[in-house]
């Protein structure tokens, strides 16, 4: 099992199918078999980046994002092979409550529901200082590779 320190010096581009400037989470910070948790600092040239607030959207996508990142890590360091696409197939109970700003840092924490013949379902939680953000839950579909 990996210590925080070793997930955090993951290279994030390493585990997700998405490159710049559409990756949305930062660093691993932490990962077992149901919880997966990434962090953020919402930078001011994110494409969901408007009048210094980071936007729905792109808090939906973060949550996406680190359900990749967790498919990526399971596939590069467990099962040793390659990344997958995964396609978001349902966003179900999702509640918006605030919108972090350019310099906060975002925690999100996506726990799995059940994983099964390459669907995910999953629960995702995005804080920051304390507070929830947005909660949701989520269907992801991973492509099997060709």
């Amino acid at each position: 099992m990996e210590t925080e320190e070793s997930l955090r010096n993951i290279d994030i581009h390493e585990l997700l199918p998405q490159q710049e400037p559409f990756v949305m989470v930062g660093k691993l910070a932490a990962f077992d078999e149901k919880r997966t948790v990434t962090e953020t600092v919402i930078k001011d040239n994110n494409i969901f980046v408007c009048d210094g607030v980071f936007s729905a959207p792109g808090l939906v996508e973060n949550i996406a994002q680190t359900c990749a990142a967790r498919i990526g890590y399971v596939n590069k360091y467990i099962l040793k092979k390659g990344i997958q696409l995964g396609f978001i197939g349902a966003i179900r109970n999702l509640e918006i409550v605030g919108c972090p700003k350019v310099g906060d840092v975002i925690t999100t924490c996506v726990t799995v529901i059940d994983d099964v013949l390459g669907m995910t379902l999953a629960n995702g939680v995005v804080t920051c200082n304390g507070e929830t953000l947005a909660t949701t839950e989520i269907k992801i579909a991973v492509k099997e590779a060709e």
